[in-house]
């Protein structure tokens, strides 16, 4: 499956967030380029393999069973995130609003998933959105889990 999203950073949780859910993941491979990791989401279990950067990547999914979770979990150790995900309505679109704890705690991200590219660069974010750091590879998930908050500049 193609993902086509644009992120950006927080200043706070816009109003209207709501539908929340504690996420966990952890990775298990990554390079440049692509990462495998493991997720937990409200009791889901699931196994995720993406490649690419920037606004378009490519992603697989697949559930597994919690029993295949608890193997594959400790494999991840160093390289997790653990944050609540709400979700905020766009007229049209989706925001998903990250709000990170533990070595992360303060930071605040949101995504917007569309359907084209044409889309995507279409969109006005609206005033409450920060920087945009979509192309900034310190913001993706696999390296804040490995390298923890970016040093600003």
């Amino acid at each position: 499956m193609r993902e086509i999203e644009r992120k950006f950073l927080l200043a706070s949780v816009p109003d209207g967030t709501g539908r929340w859910v504690r996420v966990r993941q952890g990775y298990l491979a990554q390079d440049a380029r692509a990462a495998v990791r493991v997720r937990e989401v409200a009791g889901r279990f699931w196994l995720t393999c993406k490649r690419g950067e920037g606004i378009v990547r490519e992603e697989w999914e697949v559930e597994l069973s919690a029993a295949q979770w608890e193997q594959l979990w400790p494999a991840t150790g160093g390289a997790r995130v653990e944050k609540d995900r709400g979700r905020v309505d766009l007229d049209g679109a989706v925001a998903v609003v990250d709000v990170f704890d533990g070595p992360l705690a303060g930071l605040r991200l949101a995504e917007v998933e569309f359907p084209t590219r044409a889309s995507a660069h279409a969109f006005v974010p609206p005033p409450w959105v920060g920087a945009e750091v979509t192309d900034d590879p310190r913001y993706g998930n696999r390296s804040l889990a490995v390298r923890g908050l970016p040093v600003p500049g």
